[in-house]
């Protein structure tokens, strides 16, 4: 199994990143590098996000990391990044 970053949770990384270096740019990127082992986390535990009932039939999944959520699709042979947002943020 693999990962594969979405162009969208690409740009979220880029979106985060970016705000927070406006503040701090050493957390910035700490924080950038923890959604990513996450992420990577997920090629080992690929059931560990609670599953999406509202993207039924799809196995669209929701994690949590640090303050933020990842959203991620399982499939036969891929894990797809799919969104990546601030728990605060408003969605």
């Amino acid at each position: 199994m693999a990962l594969k970053w979405t162009a969208s949770a690409e740009r979220d990384l880029v979106r985060i990143h970016a705000f927070l270096a406006t503040v701090n740019r050493a957390a910035a990127a700490k924080v950038i590098k923890q959604l990513v082992v996450g992420a990577e986390q997920l090629l080992t535990y690929p059931q560990l996000g609670v599953l999406l009932e509202e993207f039924a039939p799809r196995g669209v999944r929701r994690v949590i990391v640090g303050d933020y959520e990842l959203r991620y699709e399982v499939t036969e042979n891929l894990i797809y990044i799919l969104r990546l947002w601030h728990v605060r943020e408003d969605r």
